[in-house]
């Protein structure tokens, strides 16, 4: 086994779920696995709510991984009516699943070790990075224990992004004139594409919510902001990059997922003054139906694949 070193972002840490407080629970809407490591130690359990768990596991659908059945509403079985999950007030947070034990974190190898960060589909993280500085500061939060690898071989996508955060973050000048910066070194502006041709990519992705697809619809690459908003529109861009970019393993992939990144900045953009909630529920919005579809993802990168410098 290798150690490898383990980073986030600075605002890593102010993360801690809000639970029963969330108006989007992570646990209504999703179908939730259960990895084999937990399925394992939810054979052990026999009495009280450990036989209740295992009776709730679904193990015998075509869907094959093993799961949760959902309960009316498309609710956890665990989920009780505070919003609280069960297994947490009669277990502990050791026997959740890893998927639940991990949400909304998300990681990637780099050549100097993995990184962690925060999915905007939750609530609490959105609100986090939509108001937090320091995007562009990255600190080791703990050590690994990992299988070797050939990181340290790989495309160093941490050296370009680290270029794009110093004209990203560089306010004194104009927002606008940082985003062109940013698409004229990679070859990607969304504007490239009319609005009409991008309201046809839009309009044929799934979406979760058949509601968001006229909202999505929406969408203009050219669109006047407020001071408030640039600076909330620049730190979800920063987590844009940061998600979709680093993990690239070579220039045309590293291009790709910051032309992605610059649309998922103009859609939303494009559709916070149309949202109750204004920017930030816009921006989880814009996550759940984009980030959290690997489909989705994969349509709109391939776009941009196909530009040329």
């Amino acid at each position: 086994m290798n150690k490898t070193k383990l980073y986030a972002p600075a605002y890593y840490r102010d993360f801690i779920c809000i639970a029963d407080r969330c108006r989007h629970s992570c646990c209504i809407g999703w179908e939730i696995d259960v990895d084999g490591d937990t399925m394992c130690l939810y054979d052990t359990l026999t009495e009280g709510y450990g036989a209740c768990v295992r009776a709730s596991i679904d193990t015998e659908s075509d869907l094959n991984t093993p799961h949760f059945r959902l309960r009316e509403g498309d609710r956890c079985p665990h989920l009780d009516e505070s919003g609280l999950c069960r297994i947490i007030t009669e277990l502990g947070e050791g026997y959740l699943c890893e998927i639940c034990r991990e949400h909304p974190r998300f990681y990637h190898d780099t050549p100097y070790g993995k990184e962690v960060g925060l999915g905007m589909a939750c609530e609490e993280a959105c609100r986090i990075i939509l108001e937090s500085d320091g995007y562009d500061t990255f600190e080791e939060i703990e050590t690994l224990n990992t299988a070797a690898d050939n990181a340290a071989s790989r495309f160093d996508a941490i050296a370009h992004r680290a270029s794009i955060y110093g004209v990203l973050s560089n306010r004194a000048i104009p927002y606008s004139e940082r985003l062109l910066r940013i698409e004229d070194v990679y070859g990607v502006a969304p504007s490239a594409l009319p609005d009409s041709a991008w309201h046809t990519v839009l309009d044929r992705l799934e979406y979760l919510d058949e509601g968001h697809r006229a909202l999505f619809g929406r969408y203009t690459s050219a669109l006047p902001l407020s001071a408030e908003d640039e600076r909330a529109l620049e730190r979800a861009l920063a987590y844009f990059i940061f998600r979709h970019a680093s993990p690239a393993r070579n220039e045309r992939d590293f291009r790709a997922a910051v032309g992605f990144s610059l649309l998922c900045e103009r859609l939303l953009a494009s559709v916070s003054d149309h949202t109750d909630g204004g920017i930030r529920e816009a921006a989880r919005i814009v996550s759940e139906e984009l980030e959290y579809s690997e489909d989705n993802t994969a349509a709109l990168t391939q776009v941009f694949d196909k530009f040329g410098h």
